[in-house]
Parts: C-alpha cells; sequence; structure tokens
C-alpha cells in the first residue's frame, strides 16, 4: 500500500487566457499568481514531502509550475501523467471563456457529476474523471511506497475524501 500526498496546485492567474480570447483549454495555460507563489513554497517545505520517491503532475501549467516548485525544493524529479489533468468542462475543447465554463461547472455539482435522464451535456462526468484518474494511481501505488501528486482538486475529490481543498493543500491518502 502506498502513501499519496496529493497536492493541490497553486493559485492561478487566468487574467492572460481571458484577455486574450484563449478558448477551452487554451485557459489551462494560466500560470501560478504571482503573489501566491510563496504559498507553494511553504507547501514544498512539508517535512512529509521529503521522502516521497516521484512526483506525478497534471499538464497544466499551474501544475507543472507547482511541480517544478516543490521538486526544487525536496530534489525528487516529475513525471507528466495527462490522465491527471483537470475535470473537462467540454469535452469538445470550445468553451469560450471562465464564465461559460463556470456555467458547466454549476451544472456539474447541481447533478452531482450525473447527466440528467435522456441528456447529454459537454461536461466530463463524475465516473468518466474518476476512471481517468485512477488510471494514473493504479500505475504508481505498487511501485513506490511514497508519491506526491500535482493536479486539481476535482480530480482528487473523484478518488477520495479531500473535501475542499485549497491551492497548494496537501491531502494524504494511501492506496
Amino acid at each position: 500500500m502506498a502513501t499519496f500526498y496529493f497536492i493541490r496546485h497553486g493559485k492561478p492567474d487566468y487574467t492572460y487566457g481571458d484577455t486574450h480570447g484563449f478558448i477551452g483549454q487554451g485557459h489551462d495555460f494560466a500560470p501560478l499568481k504571482e503573489e501566491r507563489i510563496n504559498d507553494v513554497i511553504e507547501t514544498s517545505k512539508d517535512e512529509r514531502l521529503k521522502d516521497a520517491q516521484i512526483i506525478v503532475s497534471s499538464p497544466y501549467t499551474r501544475a507543472l509550475q507547482t511541480a517544478s516548485i516543490i521538486s526544487k525544493e525536496t530534489g525528487i524529479d516529475i513525471v507528466v501523467e495527462p490522465d491527471i489533468r483537470e475535470w473537462q468542462p467540454d469535452l469538445t475543447y470550445q468553451y469560450k471563456s471562465s464564465d461559460e465554463m463556470n456555467e458547466y461547472y454549476k451544472e456539474y455539482v447541481e447533478n452531482d457529476g450525473i447527466y440528467p435522464a435522456n441528456e447529454n451535456k459537454k461536461w466530463e462526468t463524475k465516473e468518466q474523471l474518476r476512471t481517468r484518474v485512477m488510471s494514473v494511481i493504479n500505475k504508481y501505488k505498487d511501485k513506490y511506497d511514497k508519491v506526491i501528486v500535482v493536479a486539481h482538486k476535482m480530480a482528487f475529490q473523484s478518488i477520495s475524501d479531500c473535501g475542499d481543498m485549497k491551492p497548494a493543500e496537501i491531502f494524504e491518502t494511501r492506496f
């Protein structure tokens, strides 16, 4: 059984994508907010992370930037896993703004991640998200004793009882 340290990425700054008209996953190029990078630096000093053997990261900029800060502090290598990415608000990757994405998120929450009867939605279901995220966890749970995973709150919520994680917060669990 392996111990996993789920770390939600630091606080992102979506300003650039919104002001440049990025659509869909273009928003995921968002870096961390400059004034909140210290949150991640503090997290990277948590003693529990010292003995981890690998950092598994989402490919999104905010997660990779968080993982790189943790890697720099701990000396642990990073591997990027595309399937540990954020929940997909639009499976066509065409949403136009943060406002539109927030509407999809609202629908997701109202329906507990399940499409209403006889309706198809653009967003990824909770089960689709869970299956995708668990495929990554299963790759590492028997290979390592301690794994740091830097990703997204909804990804972590799909497979654990991590609650409402704050940016740069750690949730420890075992698989």
